[in-house]
């Protein structure tokens, strides 16, 4: 298993949640760390759970970093999703 930090790449346009650049959200397993907006969440978690149990995309250039767009389609923000060998 991994733990899994979220972090936001890029912000374009007014996030209504307040993400920032640099902002993470750290899954270990037990916890979620740090503040997430709910429709980001649930747009992720997939990606999150099949990373954290070891999953490989074939599209990826590096396994463990995928980037996902939030659903916000006026002011998307892009988040990096990295898997951490425990």
């Amino acid at each position: 298993m991994y733990k899994i930090v979220v972090t936001v790449k890029s912000v374009e346009g007014h996030c209504g949640f307040g993400h920032r650049v640099g902002d993470q959200i750290i899954f270990d397993g037990e916890t979620v760390q740090g503040r997430v907006c709910l429709s980001a969440l649930y747009s992720f978690i997939p990606k999150v759970f099949a990373m954290r149990y070891g999953a490989n995309f074939p599209w990826l250039k590096d396994a463990n970093v995928a980037v996902h767009a939030c659903p916000d389609p006026y002011s998307p923000v892009v988040f990096e999703i990295c898997r951490v060998a425990e």
